[in-house]
């Protein structure tokens, strides 16, 4: 127990010696400066402090008590920590934590003390220094690049005057300190621009800016921070030049393209009238569409006048003085034409051309109703005391020099003649009737139509009534037996002269001349015939409103609109709209006119508004390739020939027509590579080939009936038959199909080819020429029931033929001559037994339905010659006799049920043939065919 008190004792006093000597060794605190100033650099560690940092101690060089330690920071979360790097010397480091970005921090206070290590290792007895300030100043980097406040900049400027500035942009930088902060330049990057731009992004024109050379500018701007950074993105600014308020029309265009087949286009649909804020009380504005060099004045159909008669109605019975020139009208081959009008038919007369008709052309037995109209084109004539110029003028072909009738003007008048026939008892009647008209001296195309109705005539131009202003009396013409002869552009002087001559010579241009003796046109059918198929038009009428007055003249070539406020008017234009109906319609410019009037309160007119010369340009359009395709190779007995009805020549023609136009809103199949139109015709010649008809023995024939429902007629002469008029493909279709050869007395003949052509507007667009060539076996030879159909066109479509029989390879068929027929008949004599043992059959079980059957047919075609049989040869097919004699036979012992189902197919044929064809039946027809087999029977030739 003793030991322990003793032991403790000791310890006790060892423990405060030691305590003793260890305050005795540590004696001072560490010392640093009173404040520090660092400097570091974004996205460094390393700070530069300024002194640097050391710390001193005096108990140095005692081991511990004079060593430092560490650096210790009190702050609010300092992203700072210091770090000794010689304990012996104090020197130490200060870093930064983590990443130091100026743009969230740009300074740093805290304090900083240093310890000492104490006394011993443990670092007791460990003493720190005074509190030091530390102050930190973020060092800026130039990360960032300039970026504008505005994605877009825009303005607008007057012409012709220099700005200061325009406007401004205004860029800036994401970067802490000044220097790269802060924007020290701008520039345009643009060249060749008339703009310059200040460091302040002041932009300012270099030069007067002028409306008319440049209505609006894109220039880029880029910008640079002081540090010379560059934009990444250079904004763009807009400057709009508005030009010196002048009053006028602004936001159209001078030209307008149209499409042919697209309606009605509107022509100034950002159309506004600027009036620089004058006051006004009404407007009014005059467009004119000026369309006097297209055709006769404007875009009208250019079919024949025959054609358009008789698309308006008008009576039948006219006589075209001026038709085109062929081998049945050459008297107009002499006369100059128009080329270049779209097939629109114009002859000129330069005073020097005439034409005389032809007596078997004349209209004879005028009586006191007919009709003169032709389209005119004069000018005024020359020299002070100007000739007549005669238009038409039927005058005595020899002996005297008398006038009958005749139509020509003299100095800008035009005067009508008409001399009657003496009658017992007559007197002085009207004989000259004088109209004075601007229309006739203007140089510009106009439809004449004189109706007479004696003694009243009258003169309708362009549709409107005129009355003579003069009639004078004359004595009737004595009775003779002196010949007259009717010309056109001048006048007959067969007497009364030395050598017979034409006399006072027209100078100008006619188109459409005819006369139509017993009935005088109506108002309706004139309107009709002369009609402008382009014109000015209002879309949306009922958007107009009130405010607005509008009319159009008789043409529709001049719109005239008043309205009483800006907003009224501006609407109306921007509905003017320009239409043309025709399916092919003429291309080229059509020039615009605008004229405006202002009024203002108080004054007749306040402001000038300049006039508008603008342009329509028609677009050329798609051009149809008319197709004509068919049977190209007939054989026909010589009985079928002699019978009442003949043969028709035409039975299975085609007529199509394509275009290459991808985009036709016409189009009403599609096909490979083409689009199929379908559009009128206007006529179609069928035309002999060789030696003309003998009109003893032969004839080319069309039934009337076959025009009836139709807008056709039909002209025939020896050299083969004309249909006109203005109707569909498929109308021309039937008719064509109508038409029928007979030839009564066929002697040796052997062969008659016919040529077929179509056209549309007036030969505008014309077909390919089919050639059909016959052959006429005669009863000698042995082929007399048999007709070889040979090969069809490349272009024909898929039809049903009544009667196919394959057989025989196309190379013993299609250039051979017709009596090459008999070898091949020869070869297939078996077939012919086989035929008519079938169709004798077939009458003995039907006899009674087929009687009923032809007995409902009305149709001339329908009345068949029974005596002969009809065989199509097919030589597209490579088979020959024997294997169509075992079809044959494999084909005879079919039960009654399947002869029901021949003889009904059979009934169908012949109604088809009666009806119009159409691709749905044909390959209906077709696929029936390929069931039955490659024999079937034409009803039209079955002995009945």
């Amino acid at each position: 127990m003793k030991m322990c008190v003793i032991t403790a004792m000791v310890f006790l006093v060892l423990s405060g010696q030691c305590g003793i000597l260890a305050g005795k060794v540590n004696k001072h605190k560490p010392w640093i400066e009173t404040s520090y100033h660092g400097v570091i650099n974004e996205n460094m560690d390393t700070v530069l402090l300024d002194p640097p940092l050391v710390a001193l101690d005096k108990d140095a060089p005692v081991p511990y008590a004079g060593e430092i330690c560490a650096f210790k920071i009190h702050g609010q979360e300092a992203p700072f920590e210091a770090e000794v790097l010689n304990r012996t010397s104090g020197e130490g480091v200060l870093r930064a934590r983590g990443p130091i970005d100026c743009e969230q921090q740009k300074e740093y206070t805290f304090i900083i003390q240093a310890y000492d290590c104490g006394a011993s290792p443990s670092g007791a007895n460990w003493k720190k220094s005074h509190k030091a300030v530390v102050h930190i100043q973020v060092d800026d980097v130039n990360e960032f690049s300039p970026v504008f406040r505005e994605p877009l900049y825009r303005a607008t400027v007057t012409e012709g005057k220099i700005y200061d500035s325009i406007l401004q942009v205004e860029a800036w930088d994401q970067d802490c300190s000044p220097q790269y902060s802060q924007i020290c330049n701008y520039e345009i990057v643009t060249q060749d621009t008339p703009f310059a731009i200040d460091r302040n992004g002041n932009i300012r024109n270099t030069e007067r800016l002028s409306y008319d050379k440049q209505q609006h500018y894109k220039i880029m701007v880029t910008a640079y921070d002081c540090g010379q950074k560059r934009a990444i993105e250079s904004v763009p600014v807009h400057i709009d030049v508005k030009p010196v308020c002048k009053p006028g029309w602004q936001g159209w265009n001078k030209r307008v393209d149209y499409e042919p087949g697209t309606g009605s286009r509107q022509l100034f649909p950002k159309m506004h009238l600027e009036t620089c804020d004058g006051p006004l009380s009404s407007v009014r504005a005059m467009v004119e569409l000026q369309t006097s060099h297209i055709g006769k004045g404007c875009d009208r159909e250019t079919y024949s006048e025959k054609s358009l008669q008789k698309l308006c109605g008008a009576a039948s019975g006219s006589t075209d003085l001026l038709p085109a020139p062929s081998v049945s009208t050459n008297w107009t081959a002499s006369l100059l034409t128009d080329s270049g009008r779209d097939s629109d038919l114009i002859f000129r007369f330069d005073g020097r051309q005439a034409a005389n008709i032809p007596e078997w052309v004349v209209p004879q037995n005028l009586t006191d109703q007919f009709t003169i109209a032709t389209w005119m084109k004069h000018g005024p004539s020359p020299g002070l005391r100007a000739e007549k110029e005669t238009l038409l003028c039927n005058s005595d072909k020899t002996e005297m020099n008398r006038h009958h009738y005749s139509l020509y003007v003299h100095n800008c008048r035009l005067v009508f003649l008409l001399r009657r026939d003496f009658i017992q008892l007559d007197s002085f009647r009207p004989a000259e009737f004088h109209w004075r008209l601007e229309q006739i001296c203007d140089k510009e195309w106009h439809y004449y139509v004189i109706n007479v109705e004696f003694p009243s005539v009258t003169l309708f131009v362009d549709g409107v009534t005129y009355e003579p202003y003069l009639v004078t009396d004359d004595w009737p013409i004595h009775p003779s037996e002196i010949d007259v002869q009717l010309t056109v552009g001048a006048c007959w002087q067969g007497g009364e002269v030395t050598t017979p001559r034409f006399t006072q010579y027209f100078r100008g241009s006619l188109s459409g001349l005819t006369i139509r003796p017993g009935k005088i046109a109506t108002q309706k059918v004139i309107s009709c015939l002369q009609a402008c198929k382009e014109g000015l038009d209002i879309s949306s009428l009922e958007s107009l409103g009130k405010g607005i007055k509008f009319h159009f003249n008789p043409a529709q070539s001049v719109l005239v609109m008043e309205a009483d406020d800006l907003e009224s008017i501006n609407t109306a234009m921007t509905k003017v709209s320009y239409i043309n109906s025709r399916q092919f319609p003429t291309p080229g410019l059509r020039k615009l006119h605008i004229t405006t009037t202002v009024q203002c309160f108080g004054e007749d007119t306040c402001i000038s508004i300049p006039e508008i010369k603008a342009m329509v340009m028609v677009l050329p359009p798609s051009e149809p390739r008319i197709t004509i395709a068919g049977v190209e190779w007939l054989v026909w007995p010589v009985a079928q020939l002699r019978a009442p009805v003949g043969v028709a020549l035409f039975k299975d023609i085609h007529i199509i027509s394509t275009v290459t136009k991808t985009d036709a809103t016409l189009s009403i199949a599609r096909r490979p590579g083409v689009l199929e139109l379908m559009h009128n015709l206007d006529y179609c010649d069928v035309l002999v080939i060789g030696e003309e008809l003998d009109p003893e023995r032969e004839s080319l024939e069309i039934h009337h009936s076959s025009l009836l429902g139709k807008h056709l007629d039909a002209t025939n002469s020896t050299s083969g038959i004309s249909i006109y008029g203005v109707d569909s493909m498929a109308h021309y279709e039937q008719a064509i199909r109508q038409v029928r050869y007979h030839n009564w007395k066929p002697g040796g003949l052997s062969e008659r080819r016919f040529r077929l052509s179509c056209s549309e507007l007036n030969g505008r667009y014309t077909s390919n020429e089919f050639n059909l060539e016959i052959g006429i076996v005669h009863s000698s030879e042995a082929i007399e029931h048999v007709n070889h159909m040979a090969v069809q066109s490349q272009y024909m479509r898929p039809v049903h033929h009544p009667l196919v029989v394959h057989t025989v390879n196309s190379d013993h068929i299609s250039g051979n001559p017709p009596a090459a027929t008999v070898v091949i008949v020869m070869c297939i004599a078996a077939l012919v037994v086989i035929v008519v043992f079938g169709i004798y059959r077939i009458h003995t079980t039907h006899q009674d339905g087929s009687k009923e059957d032809e007995e409902g047919r009305k149709d001339p075609e329908m009345d068949w010659d029974n005596s002969n049989l009809n065989i199509t040869v097919n030589p597209m097919e490579s088979i020959d006799g024997t294997q169509i004699a075992e079809e044959v036979r494999e084909e005879e012992p079919e039960e009654d049920e399947d002869e029901d189902e021949e003889d009904d197919e059979l009934a169908g044929d012949l109604s088809s043939a009666e009806s119009e064809d159409s691709d749905e039946e044909e390959e209906t027809n077709i696929q029936k065919g390929k069931v039955k087999g490659k024999l079937e029977w034409d009803p039209s030739t079955l002995p009945y």
